[in-house]
């Protein structure tokens, strides 16, 4: 599940915008983190990332809002899910 931040196109049919004011900080490791990393500044995300105890913290944060095209409904839902868990506000329009 990868989407990049984009601005709404004729082919997309739902729109997920979502933001995140204050710096978040999420645990994570090798290959998982690095593709938690690599989603997030693909979204437009401030990240910053560190190492100690044999695991990355991942910090990110997004002030301003941004939005997502995507082709369907479930798919959007996905996103919402994903960023809300991630601590995201998030605004979805059809």
């Amino acid at each position: 599940m990868l989407a990049k931040a984009a601005e709404p196109n004729t082919a997309a049919k739902e729109l997920v915008s979502y933001r995140l004011e204050k710096w978040k900080t999420t645990h994570s490791e090798g290959e998982k983190a690095d593709k938690l990393v690599g989603t997030l500044k693909k979204l437009r995300c401030e990240v910053k990332v560190g190492s100690h105890g044999g695991h990355m913290d991942v910090n990110y944060r997004c002030p301003k809002w941004q939005q997502m095209a995507l082709k369907s409904h479930e798919e959007a839902h996905q996103w919402e899910t994903w960023l809300k868990k991630l601590g995201f506000e998030t605004k979805h329009a059809h």
